[in-house]
Parts: structure tokens; sequence; C-alpha cells
């Protein structure tokens, strides 16, 4: 059987291996469209490496995993059939198989991102937790909460910020008149918040390092696609 730390090893270098290729293929040479093409496999393995690392696949991993997966996909649903949501704004072909015009890989998206962000700031309050003490930490304990969803939330509204131009540009989905309302933003932010209390209480994550490592690369792809593309 392999040894956690090199399960997280052989899934951080992988991660790495794949956005790095990923983004020299798309700036750099002329096989863009052929990188860009493969999102979904470069999506999908990272979703099979978060679940590889994780530590304790229980009922509340899996439960969280559905729900998010569910809410993105609605949540979606609603936005492109009605704008209600997020905006006006559609997909493209980029991201495979689609649901009511939704590709389905987006509701793994919202799992990936709204877990990662979870995993960093549960990884975050255990280490304040060791450095001033439990019995000061557990005073808190509602601050721990507040902390964990608002800036949670703010985490996963500010990647999507990252991502957005991206997208556009790389044809993933299309906004109206090529604006991305101020509005999308409240409802990333308001809908993993909702998720967020969901992490909170089922508590899924048991030290995932790669969780965060994962969002921190994702992030510093779409930051430099985003510069330079």
């Amino acid at each position: 059987m392999i040894a956690q730390k090199l399960k997280y090893q052989i899934a951080l270098f992988l991660a790495i291996l794949f956005h790095v290729s990923g983004c020299i293929g798309i700036l750099f040479t002329p096989y863009k469209d052929w990188f860009v093409q493969n999102t979904p496999l470069n999506l999908l393995l990272m979703v099979a490496l978060l679940i590889w690392v994780q530590e304790e696949k229980d009922w509340r991993f899996w439960l969280f995993a559905v729900l998010a997966f569910a809410t993105g996909m609605i949540t979606e649903m609603i936005g492109v059939n009605t704008g209600l949501l997020f905006g006006n704004y559609a997909y493209g072909e980029v991201m495979g198989t689609k649901l009511n015009g939704v590709p389905l890989l987006i509701g793994v998206n919202w799992f990936v991102v709204v877990f990662s962000a979870g995993t960093i700031m549960q990884l975050m309050h255990d280490w304040v937790k060791n450095r001033v003490g439990p019995d000061a930490w557990s005073e808190s304990s509602i601050w721990q909460t507040v902390s964990l969803l608002l800036d949670g939330a703010l985490l996963t509204t500010f990647f999507d910020w990252i991502m957005e131009p991206v997208a556009m540009k790389l044809a993933f989905w299309n906004w109206k008149d090529a604006q991305i309302p101020f509005y999308n933003y409240v409802c990333w932010f308001v809908i993993s918040l909702l998720l967020l209390v969901a992490f909170r209480y089922l508590k899924p994550a048991r030290n995932n390092q790669f969780a965060l490592h994962l969002l921190i690369i994702q992030a510093l792809f779409f930051l430099t696609l985003r510069t330079y593309l």
C-alpha cells in the first residue's frame, strides 16, 4: 500500500506538471487549441488525485462531494437558463457534456474549489490552535466558525475573480456583452458560503494538504494566463 506521504508527493508532482505544461502549451506553443481542448482531462485528473490523497473517505466526505456537485449544477442551470443567478452567460463546448446547458465538469469544479477552500481554512485554524493553545482557542469557537465561513467564501470568490477573464478568452463560457457582472461574484460568495456551512458541519477533510496546494497551483495557473494571455 502506498504511504500517505508518497501519495501526496506523487499527486503534487502531477498537479504541477500538468498545470505548468498547460501554461507553457497555451502561451508559447502552436498547440494552444489542443491544450485547451484537454481541459476536461486535466480537471478530472485533479479531482481523482484529490480523492486519492484524501485519507478518510467516509460518508461525510462523499456526502459533501455530492452536495457540492449538485448545488453547483443546480445553481448554474438556474443561472444559464434564467439569468437569476450569476448573470447572463452561456457555456461553450470546451468543458464537455452538458446537462440543461451546464457542463457536468462545472459541478466537479464547484466541489474542488469549495472543498479546497474549506480545507485551507481548517488547516489555518489548526495551525493557530497549536500556536495559542487549545484552551484559548476553544473560547472563541463562534469566531472560528465565522472565520472559516467568511474567509473561505472570500477565498472561493477571489479564485473565481482570477479565473473569469481567462475562461472567457479560452471560450469555457461567455458573458453577455463580454462583461463580467459584479452580481456574479455576489452569487459565488453566497453559494460557497452555504456550502461551507455544510463543510463546517460535516467536517469531510482530514488534513488534506494536497487540497491546499491544488488551489494554489490552479490560482497561479489562471493568474499567469490572466497576465500574459
